[in-house]
């Protein structure tokens, strides 16, 4: 549905301003084909972009947002007033988490159950650490275990695999220089070093050769 709405917005907009501009003829209607076609697909490029930020920022934002949970916690508060309080202290760091925090203690306030809630939390980001958060956290309330343990446990094993995300990225940046160090940076060294030489050359021995013959 929003493929099709976006093939007639681009072809009614884009492809009538081309017309406008170009006016009515074969490379004006090429021009309005192609306009059309890009805005097929130019949607949903657009919106895996903003949800693949949104999804790094809370990958990224979590394992903080799990250490204040535990401080709080450990400190008395329930789990309703801990996610309050790291909506509140993380809005300007993090503010995806703590729009998301938001919207969960505001569902909590309307009166949803909190098992619901901490559900679609996960199934709302997309989120695998934040669905297996949400998920530890059902089982805790329903078992009556351990909030703050579990939540450090799930802090420990989101820093571990993000060290090890770094460590990965890392590895492969060796690999990922081959491509502009040969297209770039060896041209520019081999013009500096061997450049003098050939207009050296090109000076000294062209011409005693051409005396010669």
């Amino acid at each position: 549905m929003l493929c099709g709405w976006s093939f007639l917005g681009g072809f009614f907009i884009g492809g009538g301003a081309v017309l406008l501009i170009r006016g009515f003829d074969g490379d004006s209607m090429i021009w309005v084909g192609g306009i059309a076609c890009v805005s097929i697909f130019l949607p949903a490029i657009i919106l895996w972009i903003i949800s693949r930020g949104r999804k790094d920022n809370i990958f990224y934002g979590l394992p903080d947002a799990l250490d204040l949970m535990v401080v709080c916690v450990e400190a008395g508060l329930g789990l309703d007033q801990a996610m309050r309080k790291v909506a509140e202290e993380m809005k300007n760091s993090y503010h995806i988490i703590a729009e998301e925090f938001s919207l969960c203690n505001l569902q909590l306030q309307m009166g949803r159950a909190r098992n619901e809630v901490l559900h679609d939390l996960g199934a709302r980001t997309g989120v695998d650490d934040l669905k297996a958060l949400a998920a530890i956290l059902i089982q805790a309330d329903k078992f009556g275990s351990s909030v703050a343990q579990a939540l450090r446990v799930q802090s420990d094993s989101m820093r571990t695999r993000r060290s090890q995300l770094a460590e990965e990225k890392a590895a492969k940046t060796a690999v990922k220089l081959i491509f502009p160090l040969v297209l770039f940076i060896f041209p520019a060294i081999f013009i500096v070093l061997v450049g003098p030489a050939a207009i050296t050359m090109i000076n000294e021995l062209f011409p005693s050769m051409n005396g010669e013959l």
